[in-house]
């Protein structure tokens, strides 16, 4: 059954911010945990946020094709999969949904709601990571979305986890959680400073993606975009 505008538009916001209260949640509970080990607290960070974000595709993806992230959404509409009109009001509850979640997280944990992050991520290396990361993102769901909710989420949430390990950023490959991030001065904080760069990174790195697919003639299609075209393939 199709979904009106503003319950996909809902399912938006809350999937994205589920996500980064997994992400600035975990992050928090890991290093409080990790007694200053900081490889036990990255991990403890990564399979938190791998597992989340599986689950939420499998949740939101029947409702709004659970993008949960602006580089997917903006792709979509560009492939034709999510009419333009409807773009912004996606985006839009992805960048107020992620905000939501870090002081959802803060709030848990018993921290100040907003904390600007004075974690440092700024480097050549970091921006690079952050496209390829991006890029990688945008190619396992332009494949996996061809078969079902099951395989990209299960796809995504498998890439983001190892992401975690073999980028120098630990992937954030993501605008609307990257911002996020930034009014969080915990583990996954980043400094607002630095956010401009990871963001132009990541709209690069889909975008390259998005022209490689076209090359290769298997342009990405959403499950937002099946959904579309038949709704009953979103069951």
């Amino acid at each position: 059954m199709s979904r009106s505008l503003p319950r996909r538009v809902v399912a938006e916001f809350l999937g994205t911010g589920f996500l980064v209260a997994a992400v600035v949640g975990s992050g928090i509970m890991g290093e409080r945990l990790a007694g200053g080990n900081v490889a036990l607290a990255l991990l403890a960070n990564t399979v938190a946020t791998g597992a989340a974000l599986a689950a939420l595709i499998l949740a939101f993806g029947p409702i709004s094709g659970a993008h949960l992230n602006p580089v997917v959404s903006l792709l979509a509409a560009f492939e034709g999969g999510l009419p333009g009109r409807e773009t912004i009001p996606y985006v839009f509850g992805q960048f107020l949904g992620g905000a939501c979640g870090t002081l959802a997280a803060h709030l848990m944990f018993g921290l100040p709601v907003i904390s600007p992050s004075t974690h440092a991520r700024s480097g050549p290396a970091q921006v690079f990571s952050e496209f390829v990361a991006t890029f990688g993102l945008i190619c396992v769901i332009g494949g996996a979305s061809r078969q079902s909710t099951q395989a990209v989420a299960a796809a995504v949430g498998a890439y983001i986890t190892a992401a975690y390990w073999f980028t120098a950023s630990t992937s954030f490959a993501n605008p609307a959680v990257t911002l996020a991030r930034c009014i969080s001065n915990t583990f996954a904080g980043i400094r607002p400073g630095d956010v401009p760069w990871f963001i132009v990174a990541q709209f690069a790195g889909g975008g390259a993606a998005a022209l490689l697919f076209h090359w290769l003639g298997a342009s990405p299609q959403t499950h937002a975009e099946k959904v579309r075209l038949d709704p009953g393939r979103g069951q």
